[in-house]
């Protein structure tokens, strides 16, 4: 089974996976998996509190895997251990926690997904580079290059896409609570032209803090958690 949420944000977003609020998690196995659609948070300062919650995550029933948002340190992500998993390359962070790297499609439980992180910071004044705050949160064009080769591969299409932000076409559906987000947002375009091209039957993301569905088919994700569907 698959299991979809929203940020989480470190220690800020556990409560979500506590049995009364997710008791189905103790129905599955570590052939199960929760997909964390950015703003993961974890590790962020690589210290003790990080390598608890990691091991508390790690030793959930279930194999945990996340796309990065823009609130990551990337600079631990980058450090991450390289493997082969569901036909593509993933980012180990310990035996049942992944990182979905941004471009990949892979194949998990028969479905297609390819997944897209990063998103632009609306608080980076708030925050100090390289240590609450990386550039790498926008996508470079090598990222962006690789995803394109691997929709061209695929023949632009999949099941599902999994990102942290969404199309610029869809933020622009959204209401007025999130007009404060009109950041200029590069991967917003980038996601456009994905959008554009890609065959797929629904899109999942996080970024905004709320649950909506908009046109049948983009899911935005915040606490809840919700069956793949």
């Amino acid at each position: 089974m698959i299991y979809m949420t929203g940020d989480m944000h470190g220690g800020l977003g556990i409560k979500k996976f506590l049995v009364n609020s997710f008791s189905k998690g103790r129905e599955l196995t570590k052939n199960d998996f929760v997909i964390i659609l950015g703003d993961f948070g974890v590790p962020w300062a690589n210290d003790d509190y990080d390598k608890d919650l990691i091991n508390w995550l790690n030793y959930k029933p279930w194999t945990t895997l996340f796309v990065d948002g823009n609130h990551e340190n990337f600079n631990i992500l980058k450090e991450m251990p390289a493997e082969k998993m569901f036909g593509g390359t993933v980012g180990k962070l310990s035996d049942s926690i992944y990182h979905l790297r941004r471009g990949e499609i892979y194949t998990i439980e028969g479905n297609t997904f390819f997944t897209f992180g990063g998103a632009s910071s609306i608080d980076k004044a708030d925050r100090f580079e390289g240590i609450s705050w990386w550039p790498e949160e926008i996508p470079s064009f090598a990222e962006t290059s690789h995803g394109l080769d691997n929709l061209v591969k695929n023949n632009w299409e999949v099941d599902y896409i999994l990102t942290h932000t969404c199309p610029q076409r869809i933020f622009d559906l959204l209401g007025e609570e999130f007009f404060y987000k009109r950041e200029n947002d590069p991967t917003r375009k980038f996601l456009d032209y994905v959008d554009e091209n890609t065959r797929f039957k629904k899109w999942y993301f996080g970024h905004f803090h709320d649950e909506k569905l908009i046109e049948g088919k983009y899911r935005m994700m915040y606490d809840e958690i919700e069956e793949l569907r």
